[in-house]
């Protein structure tokens, strides 16, 4: 049978598996700063499957400012750069036949915008709302203990569970803020 303390300890353990979760969906979205995480999200149509860019690819930041993609084989260069066209990253990639690269465009105030807008969407869907979900779960089996721990408790876990709950969210909240200030500093 599990005890309070088993449920705040695997309810916590699945709060740091979420906020990790949305940190990397986070990283995909670019700032002005050539980062090869932005890529993450790409998928490329070839051999028959749907693959990520980095299984077909290698990316490369040779500047701040810039990407070098260069694809394992060479008759994947097109569907590469189709791919990273069709993604809604915003880049425009220019190929030589051999590489592709891609110069980060700065981004204009109505993008900044759009993409603080898609870093609160991912807060609340990859963020808060499965830290909530979570702790409804926690919640459930706490309320299963009854009868077999005492009404203070049952109230102890409780408040715990809020406490844990609260700390989770603030972290959710900081990591959209920081990258809130990134987009705005750039």
């Amino acid at each position: 049978m599990t005890t309070g303390k088993e449920v705040l300890q695997s309810f916590e353990e699945k709060m740091k598996k979420a906020i990790e979760v949305f940190n990397d969906e986070i990283k995909t979205i670019r700032t002005g700063r050539a980062n090869p995480e932005v890529f993450k999200r790409v998928r490329v149509e070839c051999y028959g499957s749907n693959l990520s860019l980095s299984e077909v690819a290698g990316i490369t930041a040779p500047d701040g400012r810039s990407f070098m993609i260069q694809p394992f084989d060479k008759t994947n260069l097109k569907a590469v750069e189709q791919a990273i066209v069709n993604s809604d990253l915003g880049f425009n990639p220019s190929n030589d036949g051999q590489v592709i690269r891609i110069i980060i465009p700065a981004l204009s105030e109505d993008r900044r915008k759009d993409l603080v807008k898609q870093v609160n969407k991912i807060a609340e869907d990859k963020g808060r709302l499965p830290v909530r979900n979570l702790r409804r779960d926690a919640n459930d089996q706490i309320k299963k203990l009854k009868g077999t721990v005492s009404e203070d408790e049952l109230k102890r876990f409780h408040d715990d569970l809020e406490k844990v709950t609260t700390k989770y969210i603030a972290q959710v909240d900081e990591l959209a803020q920081k990258k809130e200030k990134e987009l705005q500093t750039i």
